[in-house]
């Protein structure tokens, strides 16, 4: 007799990153956050970007749908756009002291609950394998993810 199959992937995880998200919103707000804002800042943080266009597709976002989420932080002092001295109508997006404070705030206060969940509901030897191979996932292109032919 063979087991019952399990859920696909997609199945189990969207419904996760939908609570996982819901959980989040109150922690950015404590901030002064919306989920885009939180994104763009985590984005920032690994080099500036050449542009507008190419932070929209590094999140996932419209480029027209962060027009106001850069301009608030921008006012905000979280972020810095500057011109590309190779191009000067391009800007050149960047996290500032400021937002690197926020954004690390903001981090560890969602991985604080992350981590009570995952206390809560897993062994330590669970929590770090879920956390390791969710790692090496995040880490594939979306070309492995899509098509997982070798």
């Amino acid at each position: 007799m063979s087991a019952p199959p399990r859920r696909d992937l997609a199945a189990m995880i969207v419904p996760l990153g939908r609570a996982l998200t819901a959980a989040e919103l109150p922690v950015l707000r404590e901030h002064g956050l919306t989920m885009w804002a939180y994104s763009v800042l985590l984005r920032l943080d690994e080099r500036p970007l050449r542009s507008q266009a190419a932070l929209a597709d590094a999140i996932g976002a419209d480029k027209t749908r962060i027009i106001d989420v850069l301009s608030d932080l921008g006012d905000r002092g979280l972020i810095s756009r500057t011109p590309d001295p190779a191009d000067r109508r391009v800007r050149l997006l960047a996290l500032t002291p400021q937002g690197r404070r926020v954004r690390d705030a903001a981090q560890a206060a969602i991985q604080l609950r992350e981590e009570r969940l995952l206390a809560r509901h897993l062994t330590p030897a669970q929590r770090t394998a879920l956390l390791d191979a969710l790692q090496v996932l995040d880490a594939l292109p979306a070309e492995a993810v899509s098509d997982p032919e070798p």
